[in-house]
Protein backbone atom coordinates (compact mmCIF):
# COMPACT_ATOMS: atom_id res chain seq x y z
CA UNK A 1 0.00 0.00 0.00
CA UNK A 2 1.51 3.15 -1.39
CA UNK A 3 1.41 6.40 1.08
CA UNK A 4 0.02 8.56 -1.55
CA UNK A 5 -2.52 6.14 -1.82
CA UNK A 6 -3.90 6.84 1.81
CA UNK A 7 -3.02 10.32 1.95
CA UNK A 8 -5.61 11.03 -0.53
CA UNK A 9 -8.50 8.92 2.25
CA UNK A 10 -10.75 10.95 4.47
CA UNK A 11 -9.98 10.28 8.11
CA UNK A 12 -13.05 7.99 7.80
CA UNK A 13 -11.40 5.75 5.24
CA UNK A 14 -8.18 5.53 7.47
CA UNK A 15 -9.99 4.62 10.66
CA UNK A 16 -11.89 1.66 8.70
CA UNK A 17 -8.41 0.81 6.85
CA UNK A 18 -7.23 0.53 10.21
CA UNK A 19 -9.92 -1.84 11.76
CA UNK A 20 -9.55 -4.13 8.04
CA UNK A 21 -6.01 -4.30 8.88
CA UNK A 22 -5.65 -5.28 12.48
CA UNK A 23 -7.93 -7.78 11.52
CA UNK A 24 -5.76 -9.58 8.54
CA UNK A 25 -3.26 -9.26 11.20
CA UNK A 26 -4.75 -11.39 13.94
CA UNK A 27 -5.60 -14.00 10.63
CA UNK A 28 -2.39 -14.41 9.71
CA UNK A 29 -1.12 -14.37 13.52
CA UNK A 30 -3.67 -17.38 13.90
CA UNK A 31 -2.48 -19.12 10.81
CA UNK A 32 1.04 -18.90 11.80
CA UNK A 33 0.20 -20.57 15.05
CA UNK A 34 -1.39 -23.53 13.39
CA UNK A 35 1.28 -23.42 10.75
CA UNK A 36 -1.21 -22.68 7.55
CA UNK A 37 0.80 -19.77 7.05
CA UNK A 38 2.27 -19.80 3.39
CA UNK A 39 2.97 -15.91 2.78
CA UNK A 40 5.27 -15.10 6.12
CA UNK A 41 6.53 -11.94 4.41
CA UNK A 42 2.52 -10.80 4.30
CA UNK A 43 3.04 -10.13 8.26
CA UNK A 44 5.85 -7.54 7.77
CA UNK A 45 3.38 -6.19 5.18
CA UNK A 46 0.32 -5.38 7.15
CA UNK A 47 2.71 -5.00 10.29
CA UNK A 48 3.82 -1.33 8.21
CA UNK A 49 0.26 -0.62 6.77
CA UNK A 50 -1.09 -0.38 10.41
CA UNK A 51 1.84 2.07 10.90
CA UNK A 52 1.80 3.98 7.84
CA UNK A 53 -2.12 4.10 8.60
CA UNK A 54 -1.92 5.45 12.51
CA UNK A 55 0.93 7.84 11.77
CA UNK A 56 -1.34 9.62 8.60
CA UNK A 57 -3.91 9.04 11.08
CA UNK A 58 -2.24 11.02 14.51
CA UNK A 59 -0.56 13.62 11.42
CA UNK A 60 -4.61 14.74 10.73
CA UNK A 61 -5.40 14.67 14.17
CA UNK A 62 -1.95 17.03 14.81
CA UNK A 63 -3.23 19.58 11.58
CA UNK A 64 -6.65 19.80 12.90
CA UNK A 65 -5.60 21.03 16.34
CA UNK A 66 -3.00 23.32 14.73
CA UNK A 67 -6.16 24.83 13.29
Amino acid sequence: MKIADLRSKSTDQLKDQLVQLKKEQFNLRFQQATGQLEKTARMKEVRRDIARVKTLLSEQAKAEAEA
